[in-house]
């Protein structure tokens, strides 16, 4: 009796500490999901647009310390015909024209990892009144999801809007005038 009141207790004694020990690494697993979902307060800034250079980047004030200061961003995660690659590039041109509702307008830029690109501009998502451009662009078959940097954060949402503007048929993707040759392919053969 004595050796299995031992046993007992050796028993509640491990089992107490191994649910204490899950307790405590759920706890550090709360701990770091809140973390990482938390959003740092400068991943935000609103400027006004300048104007519109492609279907990929913009020009903006309002970014650096000196307010009419333009800075060139280009959207993340999106690559759009080259505006010699006609109708696509003036069309996706026109198109993020349409969604920003022309110069002047205030969007929200949404920065990720990464901030820059290889040739200085800012990388960003673009928001305007909750929509986010980069996917607007994508669903509206203006431009080609192309995840090519360590910005990854919405590239499910920008798949999704592709696999639908493939589906739907819509612009670079239209069944009787499909897009031929990939921005990067068409900037490739044509320097």
């Amino acid at each position: 009796m004595v050796g299995a009141k031992v046993q007992i207790t050796a028993l509640m004694t491990y089992f107490g500490g191994l649910v204490q020990k899950i307790a405590i690494l759920a706890c550090l697993l709360l701990l770091v999901s809140c973390q990482a979902n938390k959003q740092p307060t400068n991943n935000q800034v609103q400027v006004k647009v300048a104007r519109v250079v492609s279907g990929q980047s913009l020009e903006v004030l309002g970014m650096a310390e000196q307010p009419n200061l333009i800075s060139q961003v280009r959207l993340i995660g999106v690559d759009a015909p080259d505006t010699r690659q006609r109708p696509w590039g003036d069309d996706a041109k026109q198109g993020l024209e349409k969604l920003i509702g022309g110069a002047e307008q205030i969007v929200t830029l949404e920065f990720d990892v990464e901030p820059r690109d290889k040739i200085g501009r800012t990388l960003a998502y673009v928001w305007k009144e909750k929509v986010l451009l980069n996917e607007e662009l994508v669903k509206q078959g203006y431009v080609l999801f192309f995840p090519r940097s360590l910005n990854h954060k919405y590239d499910q949402r920008l798949e999704r809007a592709q696999q639908w503007a493939r589906i739907m048929g819509l612009g670079i993707w239209q069944p009787d005038k499909p897009m031929r040759l990939t921005p990067t392919e068409f900037r490739r053969t044509f320097r």
